[in-house]
């Protein structure tokens, strides 16, 4: 087995800036096709998966930039020509998904691939379909791509319990409900950081949301979203990977005085 041998010399100081979370860069960048104005994503992790979401958001016609050294992600939604996520794009990445509710709600109909190609059993968009549903969207599935329409009028509120808290179906139904006729309750709802980051964000472009971090999320919907700049938050696995640096280089984490500290500073960009 390879394995890297790491050879002590010294504390540890020094500042070390951590990443954005994979995860929750890719629920944001979609958030952009909830409104026509532009989207800026800073703290931006360079992952290949990210380039793979900016070709699908390009896909539909949204202008994707990489700048500062792909540190930041600069995306505008205001002149969507197609609404279709070919199968191509979405098998590539689970996270494509996540289109779905922003189409839907901004422009009454999506029609978007299941990941993989895959049967809904076996990855679950039973959740997603059913959240959506809710909201008064008719999907069905045709040859492998989920076809979506919004009832005459858009979206409407209501109130929905996902069976367990899938953080997919979750992130869905919140873009989708920030665009709908009145208020959304969505129970049972997943809790994880990205998801918390996405209503942060969402509150920049003009959501009113509540309970993020809960498993009761409330979202009142409004007539449309304006454009943001929006850090993405810290990768927790990468920010807690650096933290166990100090046992790697042999210091005693209940060591408090002199040199065998190991100071390290966090900053995100």
């Amino acid at each position: 087995m390879d394995s890297i041998l790491v050879t002590g010399n010294g504390a540890l100081h020094g500042a070390i800036p951590i990443a954005g979370a994979k995860n929750a860069c890719l629920t944001l960048m979609p958030a952009t096709l909830l409104s026509e104005e532009p989207l800026t994503l800073t703290n931006a992790p360079r992952l290949s998966d990210i380039a793979t979401m900016s070709a699908l958001l390009r896909s539909f016609g949204a202008e994707v930039s990489s700048m500062n050294e792909g540190l930041v992600v600069a995306l505008s939604s205001h002149n969507i020509g197609n609404l279709t996520a070919d199968y191509d794009l979405v098998r590539k990445m689970r996270a494509s998904n996540l289109v779905l509710g922003p189409l839907l709600a901004r422009f009454g109909q999506a029609v978007v691939s299941l990941p993989g190609g895959c049967a809904i059993g076996a990855r679950p968009m039973d959740l997603h379909i059913s959240a959506l549903e809710a909201l008064g969207a008719e999907i069905d599935l045709k040859e492998g791509y989920l076809h979506a329409k919004a009832p005459i009028g858009g979206l409407r509120g209501a109130r929905h319990r996902l069976r367990f808290a899938s953080v997919g179906a979750t992130e869905n139904f919140i873009m989708a409900a920030s665009l709908a006729k009145g208020i959304s309750v969505i129970e049972n709802a997943a809790r994880e950081p990205e998801i918390v980051d996405l209503i942060d964000c969402l509150g920049k472009m003009g959501a009113q949301i509540d309970g993020g971090g809960s498993e009761t999320i409330t979202i009142q919907g409004v007539e449309r979203l304006h454009g943001a700049t929006h850090p993405v938050v810290t990768d927790r696995i990468e920010l807690g990977t650096y933290m166990q640096a100090p046992v790697s280089a042999g210091v005693k984490l209940n060591d408090w005085g002199g040199e065998s500290i190991c100071s390290l500073h966090f900053s995100r960009n």
